[in-house]
């Protein structure tokens, strides 16, 4: 099925809600429809902003707005599964999910299973993979560049203070959250298989040090990859007082790459060519709001949106490739239960991540009109 121009309506009106409104403002054949959050507050201002209908249901906003193709889920982490199943089997609409797209891999085997009984797309969001400086170090390690990868390194060092967490019920839980690896940290776990290739097993310690929350604020890992390399990971929301990095770096054979910036938009090292670390890196600051964090790789998702419905190219990120990620991250947590090294492929799932709490789930339910 093709489309003319591709209608997407967006459920969650938070910070990120915002950058997704005008990246589709700013890509062609795609446009926003309509508006949802359980706030009336926030769906509104993002109604007025933008010139489309707002609602505080989203199932009367899909019954209303019948021609909208695409939804974009932006909920609490821990709503994504249910939200994108309930989408797909009540509407059957294409769905956009926010990271880290499930809590965990059985929600993903659940809704993808729907979507290809419906027929329908999940689009996982990992935009960092479109930054200049990510998208040359993987061209570069395609052309073998920088040689066979012997050591990766991925280090986060940002600042979320008690009042951050204090904003939502969500935050910080095991059930709706995750912590700083979940939250803040996908997309660099994301980017370690997507730059480096899939992880064998890894050794995870996991702390609560800056703030009063069940999740961790502070985790630390070594990692061994299915070639032999090995690698070590840090990230944290416990740095004081604001955002310092996001980095990768990567040591080969014959070369060294190392992203870094306020996230991955600078390439900092290239040793196979310096001149252009220039030329491939971004500067986030001047984007509006809260883009920074964000980037600009929102708005090149979208075209890849686009091309798939209207039968180009698939979407970058397939089933199998957003389940990797999700086991990688998955794998972290069950070995800081286990407190030893965990295989990354086995079946197991963590004990925590994930976890029902009914109480916070029906804070963001959205009962049918």
């Amino acid at each position: 099925m093709s489309f003319n121009t591709i209608r997407v309506a967006l459920i969650g009106c938070g910070r990120i809600a915002g950058h997704h409104c005008a990246a589709l403002t700013a890509t062609t054949d795609v446009s926003l429809a309509a508006v949802c959050d359980l706030d009336i507050e926030k769906a509104e201002a993002y109604g007025t902003q933008f010139n489309v209908p707002h609602f505080t249901n989203y199932h009367s906003m899909l019954t209303k707005e019948a021609n909208i193709d695409v939804v974009a889920i932006i909920t609490p982490s821990g709503m994504h599964g249910e939200h994108a199943m309930d989408i797909l089997d009540d509407y059957n609409k294409h769905v956009i999910v926010e990271k880290p797209t499930f809590m965990r891999p059985d929600q993903l085997y659940k809704a993808y299973d729907l979507a290809e009984k419906y027929g329908m797309h999940i689009f996982p969001v990992f935009q960092n993979r479109y930054n200049k400086a990510v998208k040359r170090v993987r061209h570069a390690l395609d052309l073998d560049e920088l040689g066979s990868i012997r050591l990766v390194n991925v280090r986060l060092r940002w600042c979320r203070p008690q009042r951050y967490y204090d904003l939502a019920a969500w935050r910080g839980t095991f059930s709706h959250d995750g912590g700083c690896l979940t939250n803040q940290g996908i997309h660099h776990i994301d980017l370690i298989r997507h730059l480096c290739g899939e992880v064998n097993r890894v050794n995870a310690i996991m702390k609560t040090m800056g703030v009063d929350i069940e999740a961790e604020d502070a985790v630390t890992a070594t990692l061994e990859f299915d070639s032999g390399a090995i690698g070590s990971l840090e990230v944290t929301t416990a740095a004081r007082p604001d955002d310092f990095e996001a980095s990768i770096s990567i040591v080969g054979s014959t070369g060294l790459a190392q992203i870094g910036g306020i996230a991955v938009n600078e390439l900092q090292i290239f040793t196979p060519s310096p001149a252009e670390c220039s030329t491939n890196s971004e500067d986030f600051k001047g984007i509006e709001g809260h883009g920074a964090v964000y980037g600009y790789g929102h708005a090149k998702m979208y075209c890849d949106i686009v091309t798939d419905l209207n039968g180009g190219a698939s979407y970058p990120v397939s089933r199998s490739d957003c389940l990797a990620t999700l086991k990688l991250l998955d794998s972290f947590y069950r070995s800081d239960e286990a407190g030893t090294w965990i295989g990354v492929a086995d079946d197991a799932q963590s004990v925590r991540l994930g976890r029902e709490n009914k109480a916070i789930s029906n804070l963001y339910k959205t009962a049918k009109p």
